[in-house]
């Protein structure tokens, strides 16, 4: 088993986690997908913890992606209701560990109760400097990219960009993720092998990490074996091994 001490060097600026299978853990377990869910955010606990102990600066969920909104109305409420209940139990942990909050996604289409305590806990943890916590709520990076390719015609049909200066920089400021570096390690649990319209444009160069543990029983040490397993890969970068040496 591999413990933070082992992890010393090369630990990744930027993490992201698709945690996936609360469904599947309740379904074996013979209980409710809401039960699945709510064991889900002990999981996102031991993620933030161990990230914060490593050194880690960026950590971001895919908490609630735009497709999540097809799902049952039930499981939906449900869903938003644990979300206000993890931001009010959990906003003494963030300011304990030094951990500012931040949202990506079109967080309008959140309920005014979920959007508003959300909004709460970030401005109160604005000023921490040790982490960042992004959620990924009403997320998906198609509609992000369509968000932006519009706001970037507005601004050239207005004369405030020209067509030949849009460049990688540009895009990047028209992202939900404009303050945020590209990541580095994307972690997918519960064995799925797919990266499911998240991120799509700042994982270009990421390492991608899948493992067959279901969200609910991903632990610390889980995180810290996904990280060693990134600092054993070469980042090359489009560059030869022997460019780098």
């Amino acid at each position: 088993m591999i413990t933070k001490e082992q992890l010393t060097h090369n630990i990744p600026q930027h993490i992201a986690i698709i945690m996936d299978g609360n469904g599947r853990w309740a379904k074996q377990k013979g209980l409710f997908r809401v039960a699945g869910h709510e064991n889900g955010t002990k999981a996102v606990k031991e993620a933030v913890e161990g990230c914060a102990e490593l050194g880690v600066k960026f950590l971001t969920l895919y908490a609630f992606s735009t497709e999540n909104w097809n799902r049952p109305k039930l499981e939906v409420e449900t869903l938003m209701k644990l979300l206000v209940k993890a931001l009010k139990k959990e906003i003494t942990t963030l300011q304990k560990n030094n951990i500012r909050l931040n949202a990506i996604g079109n967080l309008d289409l959140l309920p005014e109760k979920a959007k508003k305590e959300l909004l709460e806990v970030i401005e109160k943890t604005q000023e921490n400097k040790h982490m960042t916590l992004t959620l990924a709520l009403s997320y998906g990076s198609r509609e992000e990219l369509v968000k932006t390719i519009q706001e970037i015609s507005i601004k050239v049909k207005n004369n405030v960009i020209s067509p030949h200066l849009i460049n990688e920089a540009v895009i990047n400021e028209h992202l939900y993720t404009k303050t945020l570096p590209d990541v580095d390690l994307l972690i997918r649990t519960s064995g799925e092998k797919r990266i499911s319209n998240f991120l799509l444009w700042q994982i270009a160069y990421a390492e991608l990490y899948f493992t067959d543990i279901l969200w609910p029983d991903f632990k610390k040490p889980d995180l810290f074996e996904a990280v060693n397993n990134y600092q054993q890969r070469e980042r090359r970068f489009g560059k030869t091994s022997e460019q780098l040496s």
